[in-house]
């Protein structure tokens, strides 16, 4: 062992599942590569996990925050297998996997197919009244429409009508998209988000024509390979906190809880970092990771780099709000035979969306009784929590059937939590990493960066870590 690895320290800020993430991983493999490394992790709050909370109360598991991560991005699952909690995912119902739109006061079931803005089955998508005959002609252009030869970046919005029209994305990729990001697509990052669709243009000419080509193939894999699936969303038995749970026992000897940083600064002779509390206390290390979202990670580090801040504070962040809403099952008359349902913004309506979350998974609601999750996006969002219950029940009541009031209702509240990728994001981004690989013992990490679920938050702490080590 070099005399430069002994007695290091680390400290990262933030504790929601990225700082988490992060502080994980340093102790992990610090100690694979018998490098004694002290870390601290600062929160600011008096719990971690940031926006994954889990609640149970009357038999109903309440979702705070997030409810399940994506499975066909590793990184979540890998760490769960890692953390010994890979017994505990469950997928989501195999009976309804498939959700609505809402159209005209009603649901709509999204046509078979279907994913996000174009068909790859011709026959559901005919028949669906979802779209107008003039829109679904309009989007089958997208057959014979010329791929884009410029690799200029372009918002989402703008490549859906070009490629399907204006009804591909009014009635069906904005509320989508809106679904997943709390974002207006018109300035949405194509490259950013659903890079995916520029590669399917690219290579195959055409967004039909590349989902046919996938389905065909899915479909030879299924033939070809046995063994157990995973759902495309995978949660917990005992919701989300399972994850943060057995994160803070493998790291709770470095937590600092109600502990908010005021500012940090990098020493001139030494490289070393000092971090200022808001109680007056200092701390110091060699490596520093900040796991926040990037206006405050601006904030700290004005006095470090300027062009950094300033580059930080480009990328803006929206807020949300869910709802939880617990009732008998008899006081609702919907069949609630899918996951849920997403709202275009033509509709008008507060809502963006709803998840039917005791049918989505097990375990959710007692016997004879729903738990549903109504979101809610800006400037909805900043009304009292009386308000935002009393829309949602508004919206929701035509929609589902409400015979009576919920037995219950739960806000939560997600101010600034979600970033948005505007068109440019990804210079953005090089820019910001020029400029951290410029500051020694210095590393970034969050939903600012590259990507905002919960598998890209834990692959950005994780990358953080390893980045952090390798300057040792």
């Amino acid at each position: 062992m070099s005399e430069s690895s002994v007695g290091k320290r680390a400290i990262v800020i933030g504790g929601g599942i990225t700082g988490l993430a992060a502080c994980y991983r340093l102790q992990r493999e610090a100690a694979q590569r018998d490098i004694p490394l002290d870390i601290t992790l600062l929160e600011a709050s008096e719990r971690v996990g940031g926006v994954i909370q889990t609640e149970h109360r009357d038999g109903f598991l309440i979702e705070h925050g997030p409810d399940a991560f994506i499975s066909t991005k590793p990184s979540a699952k890998a760490l769960c297998e890692e953390l010994g909690i890979v017994d505990q995912l469950i997928g989501t119902n195999p009976k309804v996997r498939r959700s609505f739109v809402a159209r005209n006061g009603m649901l709509h079931p999204v046509p078979e197919g279907f994913y996000m803005m174009a068909p790859g089955s011709f026959k559901p998508f005919l028949k669906t009244p979802l779209f107008s005959w003039h829109g679904k002609l309009r989007m089958a252009l997208d057959l014979v429409i010329p791929r884009r030869e410029r690799d200029t970046d372009e918002a989402v919005a703008h490549f859906v009508r070009r490629r399907l029209g204006t009804e591909a994305f009014t009635r069906m990729a904005q509320p989508m998209i809106g679904g997943i990001y709390t974002s207006d697509a018109e300035n949405l990052s194509l490259k950013a988000t659903f890079p995916r669709f520029l590669e399917m243009e690219k290579t195959h000419g055409s967004i039909i024509k590349a989902l046919r080509a996938q389905k065909k193939q899915a479909a030879q894999t299924s033939r070809d390979t046995s063994g157990p699936r995973y759902s495309l969303f995978l949660s917990f038995k005992s919701g989300m906190q399972t994850l943060i749970n057995r994160l803070t026992e493998a790291v709770s000897g470095s937590i600092r809880l109600n502990a908010k940083v005021k500012q940090v600064q990098q020493t001139p002779d030494d490289n070393r970092w000092i971090v200022s509390l808001d109680n007056g206390e200092t701390l110091n290390s060699e490596l520093l990771c900040i796991a926040l979202p990037t206006p405050q990670t601006g904030e700290l580090v004005q006095n470090v780099s300027k062009p950094l801040a300033t580059k930080l504070y480009t990328i803006p962040y929206a807020s949300s709000a869910t709802v939880n809403l617990a009732f008998h099952r008899s006081d609702i008359t919907h069949p609630l035979d899918g996951m849920g349902f997403v709202v275009p913004a033509t509709e008008n309506l507060s809502l963006i969306g709803c998840s039917f979350s005791s049918v989505k998974f097990e375990s959710r609601a007692p016997t004879e009784h729903v738990l549903l999750r109504a979101f809610v996006g800006e400037p909805t969002s900043k009304k009292s929590e009386a308000e935002l219950i009393e829309l949602c029940q508004a919206d929701l009541t035509p929609l589902l059937g409400f015979k009576n009031p919920p037995q219950f209702a739960v806000v939560s509240k997600h101010s600034q939590a979600m970033a948005q990728y505007q068109v440019g994001h990804q210079e953005v981004v090089g820019d910001i990493d020029r400029f951290v690989g410029e500051l020694q013992g210095f590393a970034l990490a969050g939903n600012g960066y590259d990507g905002v679920g919960i598998p890209d938050c834990i692959r950005s702490g994780e990358a953080a870590a390893l980045s952090l080590l390798d300057t040792l």
